[in-house]
């Protein structure tokens, strides 16, 4: 009797990220995965955790922070930070304004997002890395969709999306000179869904604004963003109060949210699997400056 082995469509994704954390740390000298306590930063971890367990993570972890974080992420970034051990990096966009190495945009719409850029590119050629994890999906948003697992860097930090290397038959190519370094996604072929759904079975942790929470919003653009300390209000806007969750976490001042009654992970994927717009289009108002800019920003050096 023949025993077939059939991997389901999680076990198919997850056996392929391990794959490839796994071959980045066997050509690389000095990885690091960034990790800012947003879901797919922590499925990315979890994902890492599996492929080298049980060693501990033989890279560290970075964050670059803007300084306008919701206090709930960075309050669960320390707590895995402490519980696995982790060294944590953390790249302050703060410190690149006080140099003068960036402008600060100024009035009600500003948003620290954009300098992130400097910050990273400062935070990587510091430490010296070759190869940084990201949790960019292709599914996410069109520029991330043109880019490849392993996305060559210039030593400008610069990508080009007319000079990628072929991937044949889940063979990367991770040739790079000094100064040069590789975007390593090992989520590149995975859905908000299967991110959740990946949440539910494997019971991972989250930070609590993911789930259902009532919290004080701002209607603006066609957006909920949340009413924090960081944001300034335009003229004739209320906050008011609302039940709502998070589908993505990024800079408070630019990051929106969705009313939502979803309160555990299974509820989310029952909610995610009826939307037919990405959270990145729904709820991040940074890339609606234009139509290319998520492009524009990655072909500069961001994420």
């Amino acid at each position: 009797m023949t025993t077939v082995y059939e991997l389901s469509h999680l076990d198919l994704l997850e056996a392929e990220s391990v794959h490839i954390f796994r071959e980045v740390a066997a050509t690389f000298e000095h990885p690091v995965l960034l990790f800012s306590g947003g879901k797919d930063s922590v499925v990315m971890l979890a994902l890492a955790a599996k492929a080298f367990w049980p060693a501990p993570l033989p890279f560290p972890v970075l964050h670059v922070d803007t300084g306008h974080n919701f206090d709930e992420v960075i309050a669960f970034r320390d707590r895995v930070v402490d519980r696995m051990g982790l060294r944590l990096h953390v790249a302050s966009v703060q410190d690149d304004i006080d140099a003068g190495r960036v402008t600060e945009d100024t009035g009600p719409r500003a948003s620290r997002n954009r300098l992130q850029t400097v910050t990273l590119l400062r935070a990587i050629r510091e430490g010296g890395f070759d190869a940084v994890f990201g949790g960019a999906r292709r599914d996410e948003e069109k520029a991330r969709a043109k880019e490849r697992v392993f996305s060559f860097r210039d030593e400008f930090g610069q990508w080009d999306p007319r000079n990628q290397r072929p991937e044949l038959w889940n063979l990367y190519n991770g040739r790079h000179r000094r100064g040069e370094h590789i975007r390593v996604f090992p989520l590149s072929n995975w859905t908000e869904l299967d991110i959740w759904s990946s949440i539910a079975a494997e019971r991972i942790e989250l930070p609590p604004i993911y789930y259902a929470h009532r919290r004080p919003v701002v209607q603006r653009d066609g957006m909920l963003l949340a009413h924090t300390r960081f944001l300034r209000l335009l003229d004739g806007e209320e906050p008011y109060e609302a039940t709502v969750r998070f589908r993505t976490v990024g800079d408070a001042t630019c990051t929106g949210c969705v009313e939502s009654t979803a309160s555990t992970a299974d509820e989310v994927v029952a909610e995610v699997a009826a939307t037919r717009v990405t959270e990145r289009g729904a709820t991040r108002a940074d890339d609606r400056i234009s139509e290319a800019g998520m492009e524009d920003r990655k072909k500069e050096g961001y994420f």
